[in-house]
């Protein structure tokens, strides 16, 4: 399992991952070292442990609010598949009628037709 090293506020830790993953750990932490610097210079030196139990709580909270508007989207997207399967099928319905009535004049033409043929 490959391992890499990653610092977060200053303090090397390794890290195991899974093969191939280690860009995206290492990116990860880079971006946790981030936040964590943003707190610690909008709140100054509070403890860095509750320095970075604030970061992963507002963290946190950003991914339950994109999950929230993930549910959201979905839920708009599945109406709106909805409103458009059942526009679909009154568009079908309608073709029909419409052939069936073109059909119908077309049959209605071609009797007129004979009877125009034949005379009185």
């Amino acid at each position: 399992m490959p391992q890499i090293n990653v610092t977060i506020d200053g303090k090397n830790y390794r890290m195991a991952c899974a093969e191939g993953e280690q860009d995206h750990l290492a990116e990860l932490a880079a971006a946790f070292d981030a936040r964590v610097g943003e707190m610690r210079r909008a709140f100054g030196e509070i403890g860095d442990m509750r320095l970075h139990v604030m970061a992963a709580l507002t963290v946190t909270d950003e991914l339950a609010e994109l999950k929230r508007r993930i549910g959201a989207l979905e839920a708009e997207t599945a109406a709106l598949r909805a409103l458009t399967e059942g526009a679909e099928a009154e568009r079908s319905e309608r073709e029909a009628r419409l052939a069936d009535g073109v059909g119908r004049a077309a049959e209605r033409i071609e009797r007129l037709s004979q009877a125009l043929a034949t005379g009185p």
